[in-house]
């Protein structure tokens, strides 16, 4: 799942200027990957212990490592230096815009090893550089569905081809919701348990596009304005469109909930059996509203069939009054 990696070449294209990177050394190594988001400080290592030492990671050298360094004789000095510059080190960054040894130089260029230098102090730059590469490094993967903010609720609609995904979400866009991604989701995991998607589409100009079944390609964003489009949202709930069938026996409401998993991390499954005439949006609706309100601690399950019963109730009456209306 981690097997992503960026290059220091990347990093300094990305980041130069955010970061105020210069670099000192190593020219040649610039192709180096990085694979963990997470830096060393390799203090340790310099004052001779290196039995734990995390080499595939950024090594942050600051005002800490240089005091060390320039405490000790020459003799040591060299030693410490090339201690460390003995592991294949993707990079090595000199925080506070600090003066190194030369050796490091040195030893830098003689093993590719980029030396690169910012003008930060050592903790604000390595929370910045940790939060650029763990957005770079988070595992992701596509899925094929749409992606819907529902009174705040990451919906991800997923079912076969032609069911009617899109017409679900173009439908709930139109109820004032909003529109993520339709057709390829770009599900990216960050931290602990948290999926973020996005349209899968590199262009923000191609984003908010939906192809609906009949009419083409709409825009979104510009037919319903630009409070009905999100450019990523949390994905919370999965929602199953599949199609009924007579054979098999559903949960009374239609709204069951299961697990399911997305890059390890476990979300909710709704499953909703389509029948002609259930409204669909609408149902939508109700997974959402219960999500919120199970976040807050109150079990729908109990509630929901008493509630449902009584809409049927109020709505028969309704619909026994439409006679009567001459409009």
């Amino acid at each position: 799942e981690m097997g992503k990696a960026i290059t220091i070449r990347q990093l300094l294209s990305e980041k130069k200027e955010d970061f105020g990177l210069e670099i000192l050394s190593g020219k040649g190594g610039l192709k180096k990957k990085i694979t963990s988001p997470d830096v060393n400080r390799p203090g340790l290592a310099l004052a001779g212990h290196t039995g734990y030492f995390l080499a595939e990671r950024i090594q942050i050298v600051g005002k800490t490592e240089v005091s060390y360094l320039s405490s000790l004789g020459a003799r040591r000095r060299a030693d410490a230096i090339h201690r460390l510059m003995q592991f294949d080190l993707p990079a090595i960054v000199v925080t506070k815009k600090l003066t190194v040894d030369r050796r490091f130089l040195q030893l830098s260029e003689k093993r590719n090893i980029p030396i690169l230098r910012t003008p930060l102090s050592a903790t604000p730059f390595i929370h910045l550089l940790a939060t650029y590469l763990e957005a770079k490094l988070a595992p992701e993967t596509n899925v094929h569905g749409t992606l819907v903010d529902v009174y705040g609720v990451g919906l991800l609609i997923v079912g076969q081809s032609g069911i009617g995904k899109s017409e679900t979400a173009l439908d709930l866009v139109e109820r004032g919701h909003r529109l993520v991604a339709d057709d390829l989701v770009k599900i990216t995991k960050r931290g602990e348990g948290i999926l973020m998607g996005e349209g899968a589409e590199k262009s923000n100009v191609l984003k908010h596009h939906m192809e609906i079944r009949g009419i083409g390609i709409i825009d979104v964003g510009r037919i319903f304005g630009i409070r009905a489009v999100r450019l990523h949202k949390r994905v919370e709930v999965q929602v199953e469109l599949i199609q009924w069938r007579e054979d098999l026996d559903y949960a009374r409401t239609g709204l069951e909930e299961h697990p399911t998993e997305i890059l390890g991390v476990k979300i909710p499954l709704v499953t909703i059996p389509l029948v002609p005439g259930k409204n669909v949006s609408v149902l939508t609706e109700v997974v959402a509203l219960s999500h919120l309100l199970r976040i807050r601690g109150i079990d729908q399950a109990a509630l929901f069939d008493t509630k449902l019963i009584r809409l049927m109730e109020r709505e028969g009456r309704q619909y026994a009054r439409l006679e009567e209306d001459i409009e």
